[in-house]
């Protein structure tokens, strides 16, 4: 069966939903004491906007090792699409219903630091502790209520179209490596019109293990006859970054919601703040020269 014939769709329109999430985030600079760390030792890795052009050198170094690049692979959630403050609204709904947290809506914070990229197993025991059954059920609720709302307000993520183009015209193979369900991941690449772009779409749950394992993105490997040293990785959550990193692969880490000093704890090559970001159109110029020469 074809993936458009394996899509999900809705119909329900909720509305827009920035009242519940804010869309901003302010970049912090970067503590002294990194600064000079990153500057002295060489990290392949740039910590903020703050970091020297030693800093920024390195981190596109730690791509032009990859060439000649044979594949590119995406997270979904955070990565594709901003489809964290949907993913909010929808448990924070839910969350009140049953009474968690004594019926007090929970906070942006709160839900980047205890459920942001996790794995459903792993939601559903903080939500009922010991009962991974009842859980499970909550989050199956959940996500069909994450569904009919991003079936109306999905919005790829800036720059999105602009990359998808490089990765064509390149002609790279290209994976949607996520730890969404399948009807989550194949509904978010059908609204964001990418049907057609990726060779495979890889589910944790597919796999023996999730994110942050490696197991999903070495399993993406493997499906696209590709090497982890001539591919690289997008990703936005912690767990995602530690498990393409685990895999072998530079991870361009996007700052779409959750704290950079997180994210760099994971160690990805560099962070950006969209496709966009000059940070890595400037690597990836220096990756298609290492690949002339």
């Amino acid at each position: 069966m074809s993936l458009k014939q394996r899509m999900v769709a809705s119909e329900i329109h909720f509305g827009r939903f920035d009242k519940y999430y804010a869309s901003s985030r302010e970049v912090k600079l970067c503590p002294p004491q990194i600064h000079l760390a990153c500057v002295k030792t060489n990290f392949k890795q740039t910590v903020t906007k703050a970091c020297s052009q030693n800093c920024v050198e390195s981190s596109m170094s730690s791509l032009t090792r990859l060439a000649p690049l044979e594949a590119v692979l995406f997270d979904v959630d955070g990565t594709l699409c901003d489809s964290d403050p949907l993913h909010y609204y929808a448990l924070r709904e839910m969350l009140q219903q049953i009474g968690f947290n004594g019926g007090a809506p929970i906070t942006e914070e709160y839900f980047i630091e205890t459920f942001s990229g996790k794995h459903s197993d792993d939601t559903a025991l903080i939500v009922f502790p010991g009962d991974l059954e009842r859980g499970l059920k909550f989050v199956e609720d959940k996500e069909d209520m994450f569904r009919r709302v991003a079936a109306d307000q999905l919005n790829p993520l800036k720059g999105l179209d602009k990359v998808r183009k490089w990765v064509e015209n390149h002609g790279l193979k290209r994976a949607a490596v996520t730890n969404a369900p399948r009807a989550n991941a194949e509904l978010m690449i059908s609204k964001l019109g990418l049907l057609d772009f990726f060779d495979a779409v890889i589910i944790g749950d597919e796999c023996e293990h999730a994110k942050p394992h490696p197991d999903p993105y070495l399993k993406a490997l493997e499906v696209l006859k590709a090497s982890k040293d001539h591919a690289f990785v997008f990703e936005d959550s912690v767990s995602g970054i530690k498990a393409g990193v685990a895999a072998g692969m530079p991870v361009i880490g996007l700052a779409t919601r959750n704290p950079e000093h997180l994210l760099m704890e994971a160690k990805p090559a560099f962070l950006i703040k969209d496709y966009e970001d000059p940070k890595l159109w400037a690597a990836l110029e220096e990756l298609d020269k290492a690949g002339a020469r």
